[in-house]
């Protein structure tokens, strides 16, 4: 049942978790933490292993500095 005068689109007020800031932000992590090649992702963790790091720590900090450690 819709109020009168409601056409019955969208809410007004979005959602927190619906958000177009929200979308954007689970696609650029999506796409950011998808697997690298099977080489990429092997020398990545032993670096990580070297530095006592994590593979993700390790990761995390490639993609936060934009260079290698």
């Amino acid at each position: 049942m819709s109020l009168i005068g409601h056409n019955g689109g969208p809410p007004l007020e979005p959602e927190p978790d619906l958000s177009w800031n929200g979308w954007n932000w689970r696609r650029a992590s999506r796409k950011a933490w998808k697997t690298p090649p099977r080489e990429i992702a092997l020398r990545r963790l032993a670096r990580a292993e070297e530095l006592g790091m994590s593979y993700r720590e390790y990761a995390l900090e490639i993609m936060e500095r934009g260079r290698h450690l």
